[in-house]
This record gives structure tokens, C-alpha cells and sequence, in this order.
């Protein structure tokens, strides 16, 4: 009995006084699964190394690492059987226009991108875009996260995988136009979305559900890429065993409308 009365004083205190960590992160209970969620960036700089002490701990106690993807495997997940027409014929004067201006700004070469489906031309200025910011993918919260999981021989869960991920990205119509086109109207916006992000892994989270958050996707683009890969996760989430798990992945999905943090606890 007294132990039954402790545990529900240790569930109400948890309740009402929330965890706070210096890393954007946050815990959910569900059942016999505890979650910690922590809000991943998938490229970092050089000081978001060595991962903050407090996440290592929640790792070591943790039974399995849950990320989007396991990274580290090294295999590109592009290839080369997606060839397309050329530029010249599937984007209007205006949009090439400014993704020549673009190409000049970041000394790229259109050809490299000339035969490309669009959501591929999308990351790779996005990955560019990063890079001139100083992130880098070794220093990802995701990859040294998964690295650490691997040297202590935790069991590692993919909420997708590589190959589920390009098959989305493959799914868009017209090969993506959309996330290009709003890769291009958003540059600086994004740019500024990456450096808040950074700064909640490097000065403080976010202490306060929802975040408002700059508009970087359409709308029909963000049920596809947030929404519904969110709903999903939370049930793949909800089916766990019992047990601890450290779950990471990308912070905007933390924050924000239809956050995972909101669905899992609706």
C-alpha cells in the first residue's frame, strides 16, 4: 500500500513538475514505456560535441536508442536511375532563374543538378546551405547519439530507415517540385530556423509548448513531411514493450502545431 501511495505522488509530482533539461528534450510516460524525447539536428557544429552528460546518462539507462534513421551505415540512399529531363524543361523561366542565382551565390554548377528530380536538388541546397553555416553531419545530435548507442551495445529502432525516407521523398508529385519551390521562396528563413535550432542545443530549449515556429513548407508539404510521419510515429511509439527508451528525432517535431510530444500525450 505505502508503495503504491509513493508511486502515484511520484506520477502526480511528475505531472506537475515536468523535467527541465539544458538540451531540448523532453520526458513522456506511457504506460510501462518512458520516452525521452530529445529533439535532434541532423547536422551540427563542432561545439555540440561531446553530447551534454545528462543525455549520455538517459542513454545509459535507456534499453534501446529509437531515431528516424540509422545514419551511420554510410551507403548513399540516392541512385542513379532517377535521371530526368533536363532543366530547361521542367522548371518555368522564373524558378530557374532563381535557382541559377542560387547555384552563383553557393559557387554549385547547375549541370550537377541538371537531371535531378527536384526533392533530391531540394537536400542537396539544403545540405549546402548547412555547411556554410558550419554544421556538419559527424557532429549531428542523431549520428553521435547512434555512435555512443553502438560502443555500449544498445539495441537501436528505426522509426523508418533510409529507404523508407527516399521513398517518401520519391512519392511527392512531380518529383518534388513543391520542396524545391519552397526550398527557394524560404532560404533565409530556413537559415534562421537552423540557427535558432542550433542555439536550443548550445544556449536553451524551448520551455514552452507550442513554440512559434517561421513557415518554411506549404501546407499540403508539411502534412507530408510533419503531420502525418508524427501520427505514425506516436503509433509505433505506442505499440513499445515495456521500458526505457531514448527516442531522437528531428526538434521541429517536438515543437510546434501537432507536435509528437501533443499526440502522445491526446
Amino acid at each position: 500500500m505505502r508503495r503504491s501511495l509513493w508511486h502515484s505522488f511520484q506520477q502526480m509530482a511528475a505531472s506537475l513538475f515536468p523535467a527541465r533539461y539544458t538540451w531540448p528534450a523532453m520526458d513522456i510516460k506511457l504506460g510501462d514505456r518512458r520516452l525521452h524525447l530529445a529533439g535532434s539536428i541532423h547536422m551540427g557544429t563542432r561545439d555540440m560535441q561531446p553530447l551534454p552528460a545528462g543525455l549520455l546518462r538517459q542513454l545509459s539507462k535507456a534499453d534501446a536508442l529509437i531515431v528516424e534513421a540509422d545514419i551511420t551505415q554510410g551507403a548513399s540512399p540516392f541512385s542513379n536511375d532517377d535521371a530526368c529531363a533536363p532543366l530547361a524543361m521542367r522548371l518555368d523561366a522564373e524558378v530557374l532563374q532563381r535557382l541559377d542565382v542560387l547555384c552563383d551565390e553557393l559557387s554549385l554548377s547547375m549541370a550537377v543538378f541538371d537531371t535531378l528530380p527536384f526533392w533530391q536538388i531540394a537536400l542537396m541546397l539544403q545540405a549546402q546551405q548547412a555547411q556554410r553555416l558550419g554544421l556538419r553531419p559527424q557532429y549531428g545530435i542523431d549520428y553521435q547519439l547512434l555512435m555512443a548507442a553502438k560502443s555500449a551495445n544498445k539495441r537501436i529502432i528505426e522509426l523508418e530507415g533510409p529507404e523508407t525516407q527516399i521513398a517518401l521523398l520519391k512519392s511527392l508529385p512531380q518529383q518534388g517540385l513543391s520542396l524545391l519551390l519552397d526550398t527557394l521562396e524560404h532560404w533565409h528563413t530556413n537559415a534562421r530556423l537552423l540557427q535558432t535550432m542550433i542555439s536550443w542545443w548550445l544556449d536553451a530549449p524551448p520551455t514552452q509548448q507550442p513554440v512559434a515556429l517561421p513557415t518554411t513548407f506549404s501546407s499540403d508539404l508539411n502534412d507530408t513531411l510533419m503531420r502525418n510521419r508524427n501520427q505514425h510515429w506516436r503509433e509505433l511509439l505506442q505499440a513499445l514493450p515495456k521500458g526505457r527508451y531514448v527516442v531522437a528525432v528531428g526538434a521541429l517535431h517536438l515543437y510546434g502545431e501537432d507536435n509528437l510530444p501533443g499526440l502522445l500525450k491526446s
